[in-house]
């Protein structure tokens, strides 16, 4: 005589299911939230070079260039979060979306962080006919960029806080699996900036040299 099928079979394979759909929800939201957290203290150091920009322009651009791997890194888990959620997904829909503000306000940062990134970037690179142009794209996108990161970062703090921390604690490092994979894709965006920093930095005397004007 066979034997019956044991009760709550079914639910259990489905609790396992939920609970890993949540893990993933979290890890994203871990790694998200430790790489804004790496790109805080980046853009306060490079808003410190601001101050004195004539002197500290080659900290500037270097720090400039170490910022764009992290920016990828945390546009993507973003855009990845979003795209799940819009596509239905039972455990993003469960998370919900930010606050409508911060839902609105996200493509602009994003769009605003380019421009700033990719404007100083292009400046270094273009000929001299261009700089001018170049030079008031960076300003005001990023005036711009300031005003709506100030409200992202305050929208998001308590989060960031929050999470950040998890994926480095011995008590809930082990909470959520792959804290190693968001640690070594942090560490290994981070390598990478640094290379682009000292790769581009050669460009900073001659730009000097070469520019009719004087500031940043």
């Amino acid at each position: 005589m066979g034997s019956a099928p044991q009760p709550g079979h079914r639910p259990a394979e489905g609790a396992e299911s939920h609970g890993r759909a949540s893990d993933g929800v979290e890890a994203n939201a871990r790694l998200t939230a430790t790489t804004a957290a790496v790109l805080f203290v980046l853009f306060a150091a490079e808003g410190v070079t601001i101050l004195r920009i004539h002197a500290l322009l080659s900290p500037h651009v270097f720090i400039g260039m170490v910022l764009i791997p992290p920016v990828l890194v945390k546009t993507t888990s973003t855009m990845y979060r979003m795209a799940r959620y819009y596509l239905g997904s039972p455990a993003y829909r469960r998370k919900g979306p930010p606050p409508v503000l911060l839902r609105l306000l996200g493509p602009f940062v994003v769009v605003l962080t380019v421009a700033v990134l990719a404007s100083g970037v292009a400046l270094l690179l273009a000929g001299s006919a261009w700089q001018r142009p170049l030079l008031l794209l960076h300003k005001a996108s990023f005036v711009l960029w300031f005003g709506a990161m100030t409200i992202h970062i305050l929208g998001h703090v308590a989060d960031t806080a929050r999470l950040a921390p998890r994926d480095w604690m011995r008590s809930t490092r082990r909470d959520v699996a792959g804290a190693g994979s968001r640690q070594w894709a942090i560490a290994s965006s981070l390598v990478v900036g640094v290379l682009l920093g000292f790769l581009i930095l050669g460009r900073v005397g001659p730009w000097l040299a070469s520019t009719p004007f004087r500031g940043h």
